[in-house]
């Protein structure tokens, strides 16, 4: 009665505003229509009634296919009018208001405002309490539109809509007796679901009861008084709400029963009513590696869906224009929709033979091409195109009409919202979780005998509907995003006959099977938008799969059956084509299996479609090489690469240069030679420059055949307008050249024969830095392409750049130095980090003013405030005190003469600052600080200003080793603190800090849950090099004692990662202990007799094992043969014999039995 007195108490209020004057003819008629209505006033007697009605009639008859000219708040303000005229007792007006305010809101597609929706829930909220049964369809629909977009607003009322005795928890419930007042329920409920960004969401108290609704309806079968598109809409209704509630990011799945119940209905509601389909599913899926069994009983004949079916209780079948407001989401139910689907056409296309018949696979008609360019390939699911689907939207052609077609087509959309649904469920759940189901939605090889259990694939190859088969492949393909982890456990090379499936091998059953029904769906389709996304499909199953643990050929039937559509006259089709080759050659590359289909003859694959493709360009579009002289033409001394040219290079290069024929559809013009000449659209060029640059990445020894062509191929691309093509040829730069720097590594495989001679590497950069990278390094209006291009400037070989004409090196040097002023933080970012690449190189490192410019640049960059620019900066100044050292080393004195001692304060000043910024900084920081105090010569530490900034470097190191940070920083803390006891000149052993800095190495080496940093950590002990450098007496046990402790504890640890470094942590440990007994003195030897007494037997084994083994490295220049090893500890044998001699003692006399217990033991095994 509440919302009855709030209506009855202002129902003879005058009217608040005027009518607006109308400014379109749209709203000629509705401000017509309601100003009369503000000028009535209740009437409960007959006319009264009849006028209102009337007048209701002809606000919903208005044409409203347009909105402009009718203010939202008009229709909120009419509809509050409305609902004051009409008591809660006269049941047709309150049903036709009802409908005014459905039909407003939907046609004009207005969301009401907060005031005036406080007043229209209040009074349909009474509505659905007080009027007869009859009215709540109508009701229940004027309160879905009200609630649209307006949940967070809703908050008082939703105890009476969705609290435990609430209004449509009661109308929502399976038991109700009306079948449409239950679906309008669910549908109002969804709508209340539907979170709105920037808004607050459903408390979660709310979305738990909202959640259980939805998963209630979806698990309840059909009752016996539901028609079958009633059930249909009831289904579309609860996914829809569930999506809704998963999509607004706060509901999370934590229980295993929650989300197994969830997931077990979302399977069922993807087959439902898929012909030939009659299948099982429990009402919770568990979590498990292995395959659950889908028992699926024979299908039985299909029944004449029309005779069991009736047409929808909803009197309202007038034709509608379709409204543009999907907000709320109401189904259209014009019975035009009957031709939505119909009996599957001839057209799918043609399957392999022996393939067709166990497929089951529909042929439907071929679409259209899409939109030429890969982003405008729409998403199966965008807009949520699976609510509503007009006629003109229809994934079927119109030769069955009638019910039976209708009804299809609504079955559809059930399947296509359960995948949008099951698609929300993925992104808000972890993958780890995910994985524990991957059997239940993933196929596998089924054992001899049984059948196919149902999943995604099923879909994909069976389902009719092109658009259901696109939303379960994008689906799978975010399945398979980011599982590379999880499939890397797969391993397929030898045959497994056992009692039972190893988990490795049913995930490479599983990813086997996934190969050959992608391939199946491939040639079976017609459907250009689904094509593109098996294609997509199986690019993401590439990127994941562990090649190099399955067995040969399954990338080869991939290579072999996409070759085909690179030709394909839908240019997204083309262009995902070009997508998954590129994650061919870019999965573990390189694989021998790709390497042998690279080097196939150019026509090999191309000119056969299996008829499966019929709109193919020419054969020999692509062949056409480009103008310019390619590698082996070039210089009769080319490297030997590949015997065999590649023909997938060639494609690439001839779609991003040469004109396109005119028999594929979508291309793009530019100014040519002979007039306008066409070429392949954007999307198309840039794919294939993407796949150019993993080809360099992965196979450079294929790419470096072409290596001046593809010069002139980016040359061409920077020289362009489309800053995406410039983007994507300075990409294909930085990789070629990243290519011939690897070739140049001393670590490098490849032979100096086969590597690209330097005179052509210096043409190579000659004709780049001559073309258009200059220009694009100094095109300020894209930041993004000049951040690329000194990427690329970077990756130019040290050898080459030295014999680089003297003006080019002075104009990269100079544009890098100029680009570090650069307001834009990529461009800065970019440039610090070539900075730190140029600094390295031999021609320029011992030029003491390029040094110092390099240096006050990368200080500059040191303080800015994106961490992006302050990370790459460190990076660089790492590398340039790597470059002090390496002068160091030179016999000539002239660099660390002429270098200036100030400058050596701001960076030593600077790198304590950055020691104390975020991790990504702090780790290269740390490296420099060491490096600095490294390189200070005596003239620096006499000098008192330095004295200061030494301490505090050094505590800067100490606060870094002990910090539990992260363990890069740590590591490279350690590193920096053994780089400071190289150098001789520091007061190491007499300083205030010494036992600070040993102190903090001793207690890492021992507890420090890394072993890598604990390794790092023994270095640094093992490094200076005399005595009294190691401190007092007590110091030297400490760190005796230290390292006798690591080694006892080198197995301990809870983390099994860390296993594969014990031995390299007890060889580093060892080392350090024989370099300490090599410097002891007589007064030490007390303390390590003490450590044997207690600790001998473990120590002798693991200093036996050390001098038995071969070298485990952790870089940390551990002698690698087991006889240098050996002359280690003869020499400490020998040292501390000679201090015995001199000073006698018992202490002297059992480290000497003991060392030579050992020694001995070593070499009885070795001559034996």
């Amino acid at each position: 009665m509440a919302a009855t007195q709030v209506a009855g108490s202002v129902l003879c209020r005058p009217p608040q505003e005027a009518p607006r004057e109308p400014h379109f003819e749209l709203g000629n008629g509705f401000h017509r229509l309601s100003a009369r209505l503000r000028a009535l006033r209740p009437d409960d007697s007959s006319t009264g009634r009849t006028e209102i009605h009337l007048l209701f009639d002809q606000l919903i008859s208005e044409n409203y296919s347009e909105g402009d000219g009718v203010a939202p708040e008009d229709v909120s303000a009419i509809l509050v009018q409305a609902c004051r005229l009409v008591h809660l007792n006269q049941n047709h007006l309150v049903s036709k208001v009802s409908q005014l305010i459905h039909h407003l809101l939907n046609r004009l597609q207005v969301i009401v405002d907060e005031q005036n929706l406080d007043f229209l829930l209040a009074y349909t909220i009474s509505a659905l309490q007080q009027c007869s049964s009859w009215t709540h369809m109508e009701i229940l629909q004027a309160l879905a539109a009200l609630v649209y977009c307006n949940g967070s607003k809703c908050q008082k009322y939703l105890p009476d809509l969705v609290g435990k005795t609430g209004l449509l928890m009661k109308l929502s419930d399976p038991a109700q007796s009306d079948p449409e007042v239950r679906r309008a329920a669910v549908h109002c409920m969804a709508n209340l679901c539907l979170s709105v960004p920037g808004q607050p969401c459903l408390d979660e108290h709310y979305q738990s009861i909202c959640f259980q609704t939805f998963l209630t309806t979806l698990q309840s079968p059909k009752s016996s008084d539901m028609d079958d598109i009633t059930f249909c809409m009831l289904l579309q209704n609860a996914l829809k709400g569930m999506q809704s509630l998963l999509n607004g990011g706060k509901m999370k799945l934590t229980e295993t029963e929650e989300l197994g119940a969830l997931l077990a209905v979302l399977k069922k509601s993807m087959f439902h009513g898929l012909p030939g389909l009659n299948i099982e599913i429990p009402t919770v899926l568990y979590p498990t590696p292995l395959p659950q069994y889908d028992g699926r009983p024979p299908a039985a004949p299909q029944q004449s869906e029309s005779s069991t079916s009736r047409p929808a209780l909803n009197k309202k079948k007038k034709a509608k224009v379709k409204s543009k407001k999907v907000q709320q989401g109401e189904e259209e139910e014009d019975e035009s929709n009957g031709d939505l689907e119909a009996a599957p056409a001839t057209g799918r296309g043609k399957l392999h033979k022996g393939h067709a018949q166990s497929l089951g696979v529909q042929n439907l008609p071929l679409e259209g091409s899409g939109a030429a360019g890969k982003d405008r390939v729409s998403s199966p699911f965008s807009s949520s195109t699976w609510k509503r689907v007009s006629s003109s939207e229809s994934d079927y052609s119109d030769a069955e009409g009638g019910m039976q077609s209708k009804m299809r087509s609504y079955q559809a959309r059930v399947r296509q919202g359960a995948l949008a649904c099951f698609l929300s469920t993925i992104k808000s759940i972890e993958k780890k979780v995910l994985y524990g189901y991957w059997s239940a939605f993933v196929p596998d090889i089924p054992e001899l005998g049984s059948p196919h259990s149902v999943s995604l694939m099923t879909l994909t190859l069976k389902d009719p509907s092109p658009k259901t088969r696109a939303c379960a492949l994008q689906v799978l393909s975010a399945v398979l995003e980011g599982s590379k982890q999880f499939l890397s456990v797969a391993e397929d090379t030898s045959e497994h006959r056992r009692a039972f499936t190893p988990f490795s091998v049913m995930i490479a059953s599983s990813i086997k099977e996934l190969h050959r029904c992608l391939l199946l769906a491939l040639v079976a389709e017609s459907s250009s938008q689904t094509l593109t996304q098996i294609i997509k499909c199986l690019a993401n199953l590439v990127s994941n799969a562990p090649y190099n643990r399955l067995k040969l050929s399954l990338l080869t039937k991939v290579w072999n059956q996409i070759k085909p559509y690179i030709r394909h006259k839908d240019v997204n089709v083309r262009v995902s084509s070009l997508t998954l080759l590129g994650a061919i050659v870019s999965t573990y590359a390189p694989l021998p299996e790709v390497q042998l289909l690279l080097q196939q003859p150019c026509s090999s694959g191309l000119s056969n479609s299996n008829s499966a493709t019929p709109h193919l360009s020419p054969p020999d579009w692509w062949k056409k090489a480009p103008s310019g002289p390619s590698l082996e033409e070039t210089t009769s001394n080319s490297p030997r690469g590949s015997s065999e040219p590649c023909w997938l290079v060639r494609l690439c290069i001839s779609i991003v240069v040469l004109p396109k024929e005119d028999s594929c559809s979508g291309g793009e013009t530019g100014p040519a030679a002979g007039g306008v000449c066409v070429y392949e659209p954007s999307p198309m060029r840039l794919e294939a420059l993407q796949v150019l640059a993993h080809l360099a990445r992965g196979y450079f020894s294929m790419a470096q055949i072409y290596l001046l062509e593809l010069g002139e191929v980016i040359c061409k691309c920077m020289g362009e307008a489309d800053p995406s093509i410039q983007l994507h040829g300075a990409k294909l730069l930085e990789e070629l050249g990243t290519g011939l720097i690897q070739q140049y590594k001393p670590d490098s495989t490849t032979a100096a024969d086969r590597r690209v001679p330097v005179p052509l590497v210096v043409t190579f950069w000659t004709m780049m830095l001559n073309g258009p990278l200059p220009r694009a390094l100094q095109n300020s209006e894209h930041p993004t392409l000049q951040a690329s291009a000194c990427d690329a400037l970077s990756s130019i070989l040290p050898e080459a750049f030295s014999v680089l004409p003297n003006d080019r090196q002075i104009l990269c040097i100079t544009i890098l130095l100029g680009l570090n002023d650069s307001k834009n933080r990529l461009v800065k970012a970019a440039t610090s980090r070539a900075l730190g690449v140029y600094v390295l190189f031999p021609c320029l490192r011992q030029d003491v003013i390029f040094v110092a410019d390099t240096a006050n640049a990368i200080l500059i960059s040191l303080q800015d405030k994106s961490l992006n620019v302050r990370a790459k900066a460190a990076w660089s100044l790492g590398n340039l005190t790597d470059t002090l050292i390496v002068n160091m080393e030179t016999p000539d004195p002239s660099f660390q003469e002429e270098f200036s001692g100030l400058l050596l304060l701001k960076m030593l000043r600077s790198a304590i600052e950055a020691s104390k910024d975020k991790d990504k900084v702090k780790s290269n920081a740390v490296r420099a600080l060491g490096n600095l105090l490294h390189f200070l010569q005596p003239s620096h530490i006499e000098k008192p200003r330095f004295a200061e900034i030494i301490e505090e470097s050094i505590q800067a190191l100490i606060s870094t080793v002990l910090a539990e940070g992260a363990m890069k920083v740590r590591w490279n803390a350690c590193y920096a603190m053994g780089n400071v006891f190289k150098n001789p000149t520091l007061p190491l052993g007499t300083a205030p800090w010494t036992s600070q800095a040993y102190n903090a190495l001793t207690s890492v080496v021992t507890s420090c849950k890394n072993f890598k940093v604990r390794i790092k950590s023994a270095t640094a002990l093992s490094i200076p090099g005399k005595r009294e450098q190691y401190g007092s007496v007590e110091q030297y046990a400490r760190i005796w004692n230290a390292l006798v402790t690591a080694l006892q504890k080198s197995e301990d640890t809870t983390d099994f990662l860390e296993f594969k470094y014990c031995a390299s942590l007890r060889t580093q440990i060892c080392q350090a202990l024989i370099h300490l007994l090599s410097l002891a003195g007589t007064s030490d030897l007390p303390c390590i007799k003490e450590a044997l007494e207690q600790k001998g037997d473990m120590v002798r084994s693991y200093i036996l094992q050390f001098l038995k083994s071969g070298a485990e490295g952790d870089d940390t220049g551990t002698p690698h043969s087991p006889q240098e090893r050996g002359r280690k500890l003869e020499f400490a044998l020998q040292h501390v014999g000679r201090v015995q001699a001199l000073t006698g003692g018992t202490a002297g006399r059992a480290i000497v039995g003991f060392l030579d217990d050992i020694l001995t033991a070593y070499l009885d095994s070795t001559a034996s």
